[in-house]
């Protein structure tokens, strides 16, 4: 049986979640979110490899683009035998049981090599624990004196200086994780092996009971494929705890959810209801009309796209810093006006945010209405920007200060229709209320449908050949405009079932 680290710590954590990967691979659909989590670790692992000083990486690939473990094997004992300081990806087989170390550094005052796992994140979890663990695992039966494991993970406390250039040794943090991969390594690796073993080599389906971490696996709409739909998972801000146990007590769907009677928030009882009985439109008619008689002209219609890199861009920046880099405008200047559009976006390359915020007092006064959707991303990005520039500082803070959220009237329960379900996101209240137009569709734009896809174009786009650039550039404003327009259409509705 082949195990590497990577699918010992998935069966470690799913054993189910190995198996689909296994014997049904075309079930696996990598979000948007995770494959951007990907793309960081292994810039971030790139990074690693200097943070020892030189390394040499036993890296191999064949013709094919896959890589050559047997030629790794062999190179990672050729450096090992020379006493090459730190070695990277150095790998190990023992029984077709098979690890890449990210970082194996040579331990002269104890006579062995310590393992250093690299990972883009700022957080201990705990199957970094079981990842670490198998790997002490098979370089000690390699024969291999494993005198220290290490996690190497981000410092968000680091300041990216002047020269731009990224210091490893300040950039990282390095965790001792002896004692835990030690103690998993005597009471988790022995069982994790036996499943991998029934799991993936003999073939037994797991039978596995969801539970509170299921929720955002990508493999959840699999394992919950037979449940009636809606159902309890997809109740609105519901805790992942009580999901998983009223699941456990077969209280699934919103039928049994209502009949048991253990429901008692008032927006997720109209959710079920107004699925259950295909009810129509609900409106709280007094508050809403407070709140839309509050929205003076002219009227306002933001929304900002960031990136938050792992690997800080630009002085004075750190890891995972929220970043604005574009934003679209719909305002409408007095009743009964049509909503007219302004956007920005910056160049890719320079440090956005100076560019960022002098478009925003140019296109935005400072004492008009502001609307976003969930308005503290808006606000706190331009509050940022505010303790960024001082001499733009009044401007920015008054625009901050007058933002008003469109979130209110769905989160409030002012407004309802059961086509909106569980999630009052504007990629969610849009298409329940605007079903059957294409042009507010975030399927049908071309390149770029959500802020993910955003944050991970933008800064590739000064790499580009001319011609891709602009197409790009242009599928980054065809959303950020989508988003504005989104909150113009919400805006009518809520004032068309108002009666305003």
């Amino acid at each position: 049986m082949y195990l590497s680290k990577t699918i010992y710590v998935r069966v470690w954590s799913c054993p189910m979640g190995a198996w689909i990967n296994k014997f049904h691979p075309e079930m696996v659909v990598i979000s948007e979110d995770t494959q951007a989590r990907f793309d960081a670790g292994h810039e971030v692992g790139k990074l690693a490899k200097g943070l020892f000083g030189p390394s040499v990486d036993v890296t191999v690939e064949r013709e094919d683009g896959k890589l050559d473990l047997s030629a790794m094997i062999a190179r990672t004992a050729e450096e090992m035998e020379k006493g090459t300081p730190v070695i990277c990806e150095a790998s190990f087989s023992f029984g077709g049981q098979y690890c890449a170390v990210d970082l194996l550094r040579r331990d002269e005052e104890h006579d062995g090599w310590a393992v250093y796992e690299v990972k883009s994140s700022a957080h201990l979890k705990d199957y970094y624990t079981a990842d670490v663990s198998y790997q002490k695992y098979v370089l000690e039966h390699c024969g291999v004196r494993v005198t220290g494991v290490y996690l190497v993970c981000i410092d968000t406390s680091y300041v990216l200086g002047e020269d731009g250039v990224v210091d490893p040794a300040g950039f990282f943090q390095i965790n001792d994780l002896w004692d835990a991969a030690s103690q998993a390594q005597r009471d988790t690796v022995p069982g994790t092996l036996e499943t991998a073993e029934r799991v993936l080599e003999r073939g037994e389906k797991p039978v596995m009971e969801l539970n509170e971490t299921c929720v955002d696996c990508d493999l959840f709409g699999y394992c919950t494929r037979d449940l009636p739909s809606p159902n309890v998972f997809d109740l609105y801000r519901l805790q992942k705890k009580k999901m998983v146990e009223y699941y456990r007590q077969g209280l699934i769907s919103y039928e049994q959810l209502e009949k048991a009677g253990v429901i008692k928030n008032k927006t997720q009882l109209r959710q079920m209801d107004y699925w259950l009985r295909d009810r129509g439109i609900f409106v709280d008619a007094d508050p809403l009309r407070e709140f839309l008689g509050g929205l003076t002209y002219p009227l306002y219609f933001l929304d900002f796209e960031t990136m938050a890199p792992a690997i800080p861009l630009y002085p004075g920046t750190r890891p995972f810093q929220q970043i604005p880099f574009q934003y679209s405008l719909h305002y409408v200047e007095r009743e009964g006006g049509e909503a007219l559009h302004r956007e920005f976006l910056a160049e890719s390359g320079p440090d956005p945010r100076r560019a960022v915020a002098e478009a925003i007092c140019r296109d935005i006064p400072a004492d008009v209405c502001v609307t976003a959707f969930h308005k503290s991303t808006e606000a706190g990005i331009l509050g940022k920007l505010a303790d960024q520039f001082p001499d733009l500082a009044d401007h920015l803070w008054a625009v901050a200060r007058n933002i008003v959220d469109l979130l209110d009237p769905f989160q409030k329960g002012w407004y309802y229709r059961k086509e909106i379900g569980g999630s009052f996101s504007i990629k969610s209240v849009l298409p329940a209320i605007c079903p059957d137009d294409p042009e507010l569709d975030y399927h049908e734009l071309e390149g770029v449908h959500n802020g993910t896809e955003a944050m991970s174009v933008f800064p590739a786009i000064q790499y580009m050949a001319p011609e891709e650039r602009e197409r790009v550039r242009r599928n980054l404003l065809a959303y950020c405009n989508l988003d504005t327009l989104a909150m113009v259409k919400v805006w009518e509705e809520l004032k068309r079932a108002a009666g305003c």
